[in-house]
């Protein structure tokens, strides 16, 4: 995993902050304070990139839809494809939510 070269203490205590979140209201309270919206709104892109590719949406269809650079959408595509099964453990999970 490439986050394994920040592992340590620091980054730590940031994954442990995220989890200490009750609900979507904090959820907007913490990143309101701890990122620029640029940062969110990017990682919120990528997160619905991610769903889009899954449903198997075309880089067009994707790039209209969110405005994502088609750089962007290729980056989100390896971490599909080769990357830590990360966004799948949160698309699973949020999917679920939705049904």
């Amino acid at each position: 995993m490439q986050i394994d070269k920040l592992r340590g203490k620091q980054l730590d205590q940031f994954f442990d902050a995220i989890l200490s979140l009750k609900d979507r209201e904090e959820c907007y309270k913490f990143f309101d304070d701890i990122a620029t919206m640029s940062e969110i709104h990017s990682i919120a892109q990528r997160l619905q990139v991610a769903k889009m590719l899954t449903e198997g949406h075309t880089y067009n269809i994707i790039e209209k839809e969110t405005n994502a650079s088609t750089a962007t959408i290729s980056r989100v595509r390896r971490c599909i494809n080769f990357g830590s099964d990360g966004y799948k453990l949160v698309l699973d999970r949020i999917m679920d939510d939705d049904e």
